[in-house]
Parts: structure tokens; C-alpha cells; sequence
């Protein structure tokens, strides 16, 4: 073991920070547990540091919320997975939005953009011969390592199950070792109720035998696995494994044989779920971690085999945009993550499939998500800003069926995306596509 590392508690490892440093912190459930609120309870002793996440889990964030904490340590965001105490710091101009696809976040890590002097991170205990793996987030922390950033500050938890792949750092790389046994962070689940599960089947139904699959985070995308029992040789390939695909690698479903790249492995750049979903991952050797750059670079992703890419959106218009990451104008309500970097991946593929999910309307049923175009006058939280622009579009499926728009007319396009809302709003939106010429004839 290096003599290097320096075995601490959380207070005095922050110790090592100074005024101006930029922080950044492990991905999702990798979170450590101590060292985030360590650091933000010396806040009053430095100015000027930033600290860059994605969606916090920890009661950091709220800390942060404090008046003045800018001052001392300003958040610097990507994706802020819907946490209301980090999108009201961007509200009001207190933390600062990086608008990028998840592929792009290790090159703004490594080259200086964002300067990286210091890694957060949980990693598991060392085995016999130092080697400690990064667990369930790979995804940019090589970035940050390779720069390299002047401290690494590391939780080393036996909680944090061992994967395999490009996921594992020497003891003697950790200059301050924090020792705990906490559980790591889980991923909150959602409820797969009726409509997610007629969206899912739609969905199911556009995956062939032998097809790779992507598969975002949310109930209306995770229900698709609930129907892909009777699939045959399907592979994965995306950022995360989610909770339900378990039972399809049990089957034998999922046994990534057919895979044009890593056969016999699930690639994937980090994860988030339940313990149990951890006690699975722990020494699995199914799994093969990647950094993100890899995993959701669009010209790996185009040479996957058949590859379908399911992600969930807050809207689609009837020009075939899609909205999923702002509410209204800027009320940043999570970020792009991967969904560009697949759309461009499967693009870019000559049999890719890149599939967007949504119910037809909100929550209260007082909106419909199938929109001629946001206008703020009718529903206030309307986002405004589509990610995925139409020119990228293919498959949006609702619990009313699937519309197609790849290379479809503007007019085929509104009358599929129509056919596919809520029949309480198709006469409004049929209305107010004649009215602009989008849709013609009969």
C-alpha cells in the first residue's frame, strides 16, 4: 500500500481544497457520502471554487441553496436531474449551465475548460494487489484523472460492488482516503402504471430479435423491458443499466451475442438503482464499463448492431421536435445527458432505430404533449427549447400507438404525430396545423 495516501476523516481530507479550486464530483450514486458537505461546511473559509455534478443526491445541495454560497463555492452543472434547489440556483443566476451531450463532458474536463483541480469520488475497497474500482460511475472521472487534477479525494466504501472494464484506480492514485461503510446512494424508482405499460409495449414492438438496446432512465422507458420477454438474442449498449433488465439477462434474452462490438457484454458508463441491483453488478463479468466518450460517442454508437435507443421526452411538436430537459424558457429542468449523442449515433446508422417516449398528455391530463408548437400562452410550462431537433427525429411513441417520421414529409409527420395524441386534442391540433398549411388535403 502507498505510503501516499493518507487515510483521514471527511474534514480534515477537504482541508487540502483551496480558494479557487474547481471540484469535481463523481457521477450520480457514485456520490461520496461525507466529502460533498465536509467541503461546503469550510465554504466561509475559501472564495472562489467551483464545484461541478450532475444531479446531486446528498444534503449538500441544499447548503448550497445558502445566501452568499456562490461566493465561496459556486455550482457548475451539466444535467441537474431535477432538483428544485439546483435549478433555482440557475434561476437566479447563482450556479452556472453547461450546455453539452454527455459525450463531450470528459473532453471539457480534461482539456481545462472547466479546470479540474480536484476528484471527488467513492471507490471499493482495494483488492490484494491495491486496485480499487470505480464501481458505478466511470463515465468522467478518467477525464479528470488523466488531466491530471492536482488531489484525488476518495471514499473507500465495500459497499461500492466491483465492475469490470475501464473502471479501476490504484490505491496509491487516492492522496486522501475517507474509510466508510454508509450504503451508497440509490436511484429513486418510479411506478410503471397502466399508461406506461401500453407505451412500453408499443415500444417493444419496434425491437427485432438480435437488436442492441439503449435504455434511458424513467418509467415510460424502462417499461419497454417488461415486454421484451420473448425477444431472442438481444445485446446492450448505453449509459446505464436499468433496474428491470436483470430478469432478461437471467433468461438469456439478453446475451449480447449477436453484437457487432463487445460480444457477450453489456457496455455501459455508469449506473443507478436499487442494492439489489448493486449485489447483481458486484464481480459481474457481463458488464463492461467505458468512459463516456466511448460509450456515447455517435460513431460507436452507429456501428452498433441494430441499435435501438429508447429515451423519454416532456414534448414533441408537430414538426418533429423534441423537448425533454427545460420547462418553460429556462427553468432548467435536467440537461441533455446522452439523448443527443444517441440521435446523432443512430443518424449516423444505416439500421438504427432512435426512439422518443412520451405520454400524450401531462400528468392532470390538462396538456397534451403533442403540441403544435410551444406557446407559452397556453401552458406556461411548456418547454420552449427542443434538444433533439426535428431534423434528428424517428420513432415518438405514446400510449396511442407509434409514429414514424424519418424521412417523412411535414405533412405525413403531423398527421402521424396527431394520430398518436390524445383524442381529446386531436381536433385542436388538426385545427391549428391546416390553419398554418403543416397538414393538406383530407
Amino acid at each position: 500500500m502507498s505510503k501516499k495516501t493518507k487515510f483521514v476523516k471527511a474534514d480534515e481530507a477537504v482541508k487540502a481544497i483551496r480558494s479557487g479550486d474547481e471540484i469535481v464530483l463523481a457521477n450520480f450514486c457514485a456520490e461520496p457520502r461525507h466529502l460533498p458537505m465536509s467541503l461546503v461546511d469550510r465554504a466561509s473559509e475559501l472564495k472562489g471554487c467551483r464545484i461541478f455534478h450532475l444531479t446531486p443526491f446528498g444534503p449538500f445541495q441544499k447548503k448550497m441553496a445558502d445566501p452568499g454560497m456562490e461566493k465561496h463555492i459556486r455550482i457548475a452543472t451539466p444535467f441537474c436531474g431535477r432538483r428544485k434547489d439546483v435549478r433555482r440556483l440557475l434561476g437566479e443566476g447563482r450556479a452556472d449551465f453547461y450546455p453539452m451531450s454527455f459525450a463531450r463532458y470528459p473532453e471539457v474536463l480534461r482539456s481545462g475548460d472547466y479546470k479540474s483541480d480536484v476528484l471527488m469520488l467513492t471507490v471499493s475497497s482495494p483488492d490484494n494487489y491495491g486496485y480499487c474500482s470505480l464501481g458505478v460511475s466511470v463515465d468522467y472521472a478518467f477525464a479528470v484523472l488523466e488531466r491530471p487534477c492536482r488531489l484525488v479525494l476518495a471514499e473507500i466504501n465495500p459497499n461500492m460492488p466491483v465492475t469490470y472494464g475501464r473502471s479501476f484506480i490504484h490505491i496509491s492514485d487516492i492522496d486522501y482516503a475517507v474509510e466508510t461503510t454508509d450504503p451508497i446512494f440509490e436511484l429513486e424508482q418510479f411506478e410503471v402504471g397502466e399508461i406506461e405499460r401500453k407505451i412500453g409495449e408499443n415500444v417493444a414492438s419496434l425491437v427485432d430479435d438480435g437488436s442492441t438496446i439503449q435504455i434511458g432512465y424513467g418509467a415510460i422507458s424502462e417499461a419497454a423491458i417488461l415486454f421484451m420477454g420473448g425477444k431472442k438474442d438481444l445485446g446492450m449498449h448505453g449509459e446505464m443499466v436499468p433496474e428491470h433488465v436483470r430478469p432478461l439477462v437471467e433468461s438469456g434474452v439478453l446475451n449480447n451475442s449477436k453484437k457487432s462490438m463487445h460480444k457477450g457484454k453489456i457496455v455501459c458508463t455508469f449506473h443507478g438503482g436499487t442494492k439489489e441491483l448493486y449485489k447483481w453488478l458486484n464481480h459481474n463479468a457481463i458488464i463492461e464499463m467505458q468512459p463516456v466518450d466511448y460509450t456515447n460517442h455517435p460513431r460507436i454508437i452507429a456501428q452498433q448492431s441494430k441499435m435501438v435507443a429508447i429515451n423519454a421526452a416532456l414534448q414533441v411538436d408537430l414538426f418533429g421536435n423534441i423537448y425533454a430537459d427545460v420547462l418553460g424558457l429556462n427553468d432548467q429542468y435536467t440537461g441533455s445527458g446522452g439523448q443527443i449523442d444517441f440521435a446523432l449515433g443512430c443518424a449516423v446508422s444505416d439500421d438504427a432505430k432512435f426512439v422518443t417516449t412520451l405520454s400524450s398528455t401531462t400528468s392532470d391530463g390538462k396538456y397534451s404533449r403533442i403540441v403544435f408548437h410551444p406557446m407559452r400562452e397556453q401552458n406556461p410550462f411548456a418547454p420552449q427549447q427542443p434538444l433533439v431537433p426535428r431534423y434528428l427525429a424517428d420513432y415518438v411513441v405514446t400510449e396511442f400507438g407509434v409514429a414514424h417520421l424519418k424521412g417523412k414529409s411535414n405533412n405525413e409527420r403531423a398527421r402521424s404525430l396527431i394520430n398518436i395524441a390524445h383524442p381529446s386534442f386531436r381536433a385542436e391540433l388538426t385545427d391549428q396545423a391546416r390553419k398554418a398549411g403543416l397538414i393538406y388535403g383530407k
